[in-house]
């Protein structure tokens, strides 16, 4: 992989994990309501899931998912509901005692999350596409690519969850009435139903194309 390639690469890395979308939702969510040490297994689970996915896109699956609709349609609809499902949660929260208590997404659900993620399919499938296949050295260029995408993944979730850690004695308020927190939740929440209208429209989209 050329020097040009590669930064390119690490640019798509950059833009694609560090801007807002339902990972770095969560991980900012779950440590401001839990603390670092419960956040941290959903912000280890992305680049885990993320390296599957990657691996296998480049295995052909991502092309099959993205262009047979039943199959694309059913990963939208259980990534929408159950990122509903999640704001809800997170928008109904009330009491400090309620967010203590609130949905931590666990490792294995945070893998889980990735492959019904639509945005996660059309990031890895640009990645394998561009970089990787089409290349003689096909699996040289995964090996390359592979690492990159997963401390991206990390480091940026790390870095959403060190945020809404970093806040959470504040988010806490004065006599830890925690209304701070109710807005902070309910702010997330919306960042989640605004990701869940950007799934559906990249679908109608590519429905239309």
């Amino acid at each position: 992989m050329s020097s040009e390639e590669l930064f390119a690469l690490i640019a798509l890395a950059t833009v694609g994990t560090f801007t807002p979308g339902p990972n770095t939702a969560l991980s900012a969510t779950l440590a401001a309501n839990h603390g670092m040490r419960r956040a941290l297994p959903f912000v280890c689970a992305v680049p885990a899931g993320w390296g599957v996915l990657l691996i296998l896109n480049a295995a052909g699956l991502g092309v099959m998912v993205l262009g047979y609709p039943p199959l694309r349609w059913g990963l939208l609809a259980a990534g929408v509901l159950y990122l509903l499902w999640l704001a809800w949660k997170l928008a109904s929260t009330q009491r400090l005692s309620e967010a203590a208590l609130g949905p931590v997404v666990s490792f294995k659900q945070g893998v889980m999350l990735q492959f019904i993620n639509i945005k996660a399919w059309f990031l890895a499938l640009s990645v394998v596409s561009g970089w990787v296949i089409g290349h003689d050295d096909t699996v040289a260029r995964l090996l390359e690519t592979l690492p990159i995408f997963m401390f991206f993944g990390l480091t940026s979730n790390l870095t959403y969850a060190w945020i809404g850690a970093s806040l959470r004695h504040w988010l806490r308020g004065p006599n830890d009435t925690a209304l701070r927190l109710q807005w902070f939740n309910r702010t997330m929440a919306l960042a989640l139903l605004a990701t869940v209208v950007w799934m559906v429209r990249s679908a109608l989209t590519l429905q239309a194309s």
